[in-house]
């Protein structure tokens, strides 16, 4: 069973919907589940648990997602087909599809699970030309947000030239508090 669906069903006294598990639910039943974590297809990703963590911060910001800066302007963008998480492109997947509240505007979400290296802004790049030929109406622009734990000098310049792309840092917190 994937973590994700561990932990949904792992969850007392809450009504959930794992609708969107049927898929893996089914093979589960079967007794065809994979036990093994999932894969990236994205060469750049080396480890199986780099992908698992960035998969993390995903799940994350789209279950918080009206309380992050961009859920303040953007909602995540949805289609009788297809929802705006891992958003299906010719050119591979979308982290994250979300339209401005006014409808003027697309934004794509780039997330990197620690250092963003300068190959994620032609990424980036790729799915906003998608997006622009593919999605976006005439009155509509497109821009582009990479979300990663830190950056470095070469995507800083990379991002200099880059129009419409800005780069979010994460922080992630994780307090115990004894009980009294």
């Amino acid at each position: 069973m994937s973590e994700s669906l561990r932990n949904l069903a792992g969850s007392i006294g809450t009504v959930s919907n794992i609708s969107k598990y049927s898929e893996e639910l089914e093979q589960l039943i079967k007794g065809e589940a994979k036990t093994q974590a999932p894969v990236s297809q994205d060469p750049t990703v080396e480890d199986a648990t780099v992908f698992a963590l960035e998969k993390h911060l995903e799940d994350f910001l789209v279950a918080n997602w009206s309380s992050t800066p961009l859920g303040r302007t953007h909602d995540l963008y949805e289609t009788e087909e297809s929802s705006g998480q891992q958003f299906p492109t010719d050119t591979g997947p979308i982290d994250l599809l979300a339209t401005s509240k006014d409808k003027q505007e697309l934004l794509v979400v780039e997330l990197k699970r620690g250092r963003a290296s300068d190959a994620v802004v032609g990424q980036i790049q790729r799915y906003m030309g998608y997006v622009l030929e593919e999605i976006a109406e005439d009155h509509q622009r497109v821009r582009g947000v990479i979300i990663a734990l830190d950056d470095d000098k070469r995507i800083r310049r990379a991002l200099q030239i880059a129009q419409g792309i800005e780069f979010y840092r994460y922080e992630v917190k994780f307090n115990l508090i004894p009980a009294s």
